[in-house]
């Protein structure tokens, strides 16, 4: 069990850096779509002309919002979950049965992480530029020129994919040392700061 408590610690660490980062990014990405939004619906309906970015701007924002937040609700448990058969089980089949869910979600997100970076980030979509997203002040990057590529927007997937193995993980090698015995020396994962379904 030490040599599994040495392992968890810096994976501990590692993802509560990286999802503290993570956190940061997707409030200023949620306080930026929804200042876009609002300045969509008063473009149109006040000054009767939007402009066409804003609306791929915002769910620019929202798929960022969501590959980033999704690893941090999984860590601390804020998915959904129907657990009706994990609680009426015995302590130990139950941890089983809670370990065998995390290894079939790790080989999940193994194939997702596949999918994300062969089907979107570096697809011919994912290639390509976006039709109304533009950078700033007339800067030009890469083969888009002055248009943002679609894979700044598709990578919100394989990133978010990524922290989630990390987090996947983490969890796995929490629930083997709560299998052997080892649940006092782990630390709580601040499920009281995420608002539950409970």
């Amino acid at each position: 069990m030490p040599v599994l408590l040495t392992l968890l610690w810096p994976l501990e660490r590692l993802n509560s850096g990286l999802l503290a980062v993570g956190r940061v990014i997707a409030v200023i990405a949620l306080a930026v779509m929804v200042c876009l939004i609002l300045g969509q619906i008063f473009w149109r309906y006040v000054l009767n002309d939007a402009p066409n970015w804003t609306e791929e701007a915002a769910r620019f924002g929202m798929l960022w919002l969501t590959g980033l937040m999704a690893p941090l609700a999984y860590r601390q448990g804020g998915f959904v979950a129907i657990d009706m058969l994990e609680r009426a089980l015995p302590r130990l089949l139950s941890r089983l049965l809670t370990l065998t869910l995390l290894a079939m979600s790790f080989w999940v997100l193994l194939i997702a992480w596949d999918k994300g970076l062969n089907n979107h980030v570096d697809s011919l979509s994912g290639r390509g530029c976006s039709s109304s997203l533009r950078w700033p002040f007339g800067i030009e990057i890469g083969k888009c020129k002055a248009k943002f590529a679609n894979q700044y927007q598709y990578a919100a997937l394989w990133v978010g994919v990524n922290l989630l193995i990390l987090v996947n993980a983490e969890l796995i090698l929490r629930q083997i040392i709560k299998l052997l015995g080892g649940a006092d020396r782990l630390k709580p994962l601040n499920a009281e700061e995420m608002a539950g379904a409970d």
